[in-house]
Protein backbone atom coordinates (compact mmCIF):
# COMPACT_ATOMS: atom_id res chain seq x y z
CA UNK A 1 0.00 0.00 0.00
CA UNK A 2 1.61 3.15 -1.20
CA UNK A 3 2.30 5.94 1.93
CA UNK A 4 0.76 9.77 1.65
CA UNK A 5 4.99 10.64 1.05
CA UNK A 6 4.58 7.99 -1.45
CA UNK A 7 1.59 9.38 -3.09
CA UNK A 8 2.80 13.22 -3.08
CA UNK A 9 6.39 11.96 -4.57
CA UNK A 10 4.76 10.22 -7.70
CA UNK A 11 6.12 11.38 -11.19
CA UNK A 12 3.91 13.58 -12.84
CA UNK A 13 3.43 10.75 -15.58
CA UNK A 14 1.82 8.66 -13.01
CA UNK A 15 -1.09 11.07 -12.82
CA UNK A 16 -1.26 12.20 -16.41
CA UNK A 17 -2.15 7.81 -16.77
CA UNK A 18 -4.57 7.49 -13.98
CA UNK A 19 -6.43 10.92 -14.20
CA UNK A 20 -8.64 12.16 -17.13
CA UNK A 21 -6.95 14.98 -18.78
CA UNK A 22 -9.95 17.47 -17.24
CA UNK A 23 -9.12 15.81 -13.68
CA UNK A 24 -5.44 16.50 -14.23
CA UNK A 25 -5.85 19.81 -15.32
CA UNK A 26 -8.16 20.59 -12.02
CA UNK A 27 -6.39 18.61 -9.51
CA UNK A 28 -2.42 18.00 -10.51
CA UNK A 29 -2.21 21.87 -12.10
CA UNK A 30 -4.86 23.63 -10.09
CA UNK A 31 -7.18 24.49 -12.49
CA UNK A 32 -11.27 25.50 -11.69
CA UNK A 33 -14.38 24.09 -13.27
CA UNK A 34 -16.55 26.70 -14.51
CA UNK A 35 -19.43 28.09 -11.82
CA UNK A 36 -22.69 25.58 -11.84
CA UNK A 37 -21.52 23.28 -14.21
CA UNK A 38 -19.98 20.74 -11.84
CA UNK A 39 -22.51 17.47 -11.12
CA UNK A 40 -21.88 18.13 -7.64
CA UNK A 41 -23.22 21.57 -7.19
CA UNK A 42 -26.53 20.63 -6.02
CA UNK A 43 -26.00 17.10 -5.07
CA UNK A 44 -27.89 16.32 -1.78
CA UNK A 45 -27.57 13.04 -0.95
CA UNK A 46 -25.94 12.09 2.23
CA UNK A 47 -22.62 10.29 1.89
CA UNK A 48 -18.98 11.27 1.26
CA UNK A 49 -16.89 13.20 -0.94
CA UNK A 50 -13.60 11.96 -1.68
CA UNK A 51 -9.91 12.76 -3.61
CA UNK A 52 -10.58 11.70 -7.04
CA UNK A 53 -7.01 10.95 -7.43
CA UNK A 54 -5.74 9.11 -4.35
CA UNK A 55 -9.62 7.86 -2.70
CA UNK A 56 -8.64 10.14 0.48
CA UNK A 57 -12.16 10.60 2.37
CA UNK A 58 -12.05 14.57 2.76
CA UNK A 59 -15.64 15.97 2.84
CA UNK A 60 -19.02 14.08 4.51
CA UNK A 61 -22.46 15.74 2.96
CA UNK A 62 -23.43 16.63 6.71
CA UNK A 63 -21.44 19.44 6.51
CA UNK A 64 -22.14 20.75 2.72
CA UNK A 65 -23.73 23.75 2.02
CA UNK A 66 -25.55 25.70 -0.73
CA UNK A 67 -23.15 28.62 -1.01
CA UNK A 68 -24.86 30.14 -4.33
CA UNK A 69 -21.31 30.47 -5.63
CA UNK A 70 -21.60 27.58 -8.11
CA UNK A 71 -19.23 25.07 -6.78
CA UNK A 72 -19.81 22.23 -4.10
CA UNK A 73 -19.21 24.23 -0.60
CA UNK A 74 -18.72 22.93 2.74
CA UNK A 75 -17.95 24.57 6.11
CA UNK A 76 -15.59 21.94 7.80
CA UNK A 77 -13.24 18.62 6.20
CA UNK A 78 -13.75 15.28 8.18
CA UNK A 79 -10.55 16.07 10.06
CA UNK A 80 -7.66 18.98 9.72
CA UNK A 81 -5.28 15.86 8.52
CA UNK A 82 -7.39 15.32 5.65
CA UNK A 83 -6.21 18.23 4.14
CA UNK A 84 -3.71 21.03 3.43
CA UNK A 85 -3.79 24.90 3.23
CA UNK A 86 -1.37 26.28 1.30
CA UNK A 87 -1.08 30.28 0.80
CA UNK A 88 -1.57 30.86 -3.15
CA UNK A 89 -1.30 34.48 -4.52
CA UNK A 90 -2.26 33.58 -8.34
CA UNK A 91 -4.25 35.38 -10.56
CA UNK A 92 -3.73 38.71 -8.54
CA UNK A 93 -5.70 37.36 -5.63
CA UNK A 94 -4.40 36.61 -2.11
CA UNK A 95 -6.49 33.24 -1.61
CA UNK A 96 -5.63 30.03 0.62
CA UNK A 97 -5.67 26.37 -1.60
CA UNK A 98 -7.16 23.17 -0.22
CA UNK A 99 -5.13 20.09 -1.25
CA UNK A 100 -5.69 16.61 -0.51
CA UNK A 101 -3.49 15.81 2.72
CA UNK A 102 -3.17 12.55 1.40
CA UNK A 103 -1.60 13.05 -2.48
CA UNK A 104 -1.42 17.16 -2.72
CA UNK A 105 -3.78 17.23 -5.75
CA UNK A 106 -5.79 20.41 -6.10
CA UNK A 107 -9.64 20.65 -4.76
CA UNK A 108 -10.26 24.48 -4.45
CA UNK A 109 -9.74 27.29 -1.91
CA UNK A 110 -11.09 27.84 1.64
CA UNK A 111 -12.65 31.51 1.94
CA UNK A 112 -13.80 33.09 5.66
CA UNK A 113 -17.37 33.88 4.67
CA UNK A 114 -18.79 30.17 5.76
CA UNK A 115 -21.57 29.49 8.21
CA UNK A 116 -21.89 28.81 11.48
CA UNK A 117 -20.42 26.51 13.22
CA UNK A 118 -16.73 27.54 11.92
CA UNK A 119 -17.71 30.35 9.52
CA UNK A 120 -15.43 28.59 6.43
CA UNK A 121 -16.37 27.93 2.94
CA UNK A 122 -14.58 25.19 1.94
CA UNK A 123 -15.07 25.92 -2.08
CA UNK A 124 -14.02 22.72 -4.41
CA UNK A 125 -14.34 21.57 -7.90
CA UNK A 126 -16.48 19.05 -8.72
CA UNK A 127 -13.68 17.74 -10.86
CA UNK A 128 -11.66 16.94 -7.70
CA UNK A 129 -13.80 15.26 -5.88
CA UNK A 130 -16.09 11.72 -6.09
CA UNK A 131 -19.14 11.06 -4.02
CA UNK A 132 -19.79 7.55 -1.91
CA UNK A 133 -23.47 7.05 -0.99
CA UNK A 134 -23.94 6.36 1.97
Amino acid sequence: MQTKKDLKELPESYWREKLTSEQYRVLREAGTDLPFTGEYVGLKEAGLYTCAACGNELFSSETKFDSKSGWPSFFAAISDDRIELKDDNSHGMNRIEVRCGNCASHLGHLFSDGPRPTGNRYCLNSTSLNFVSS
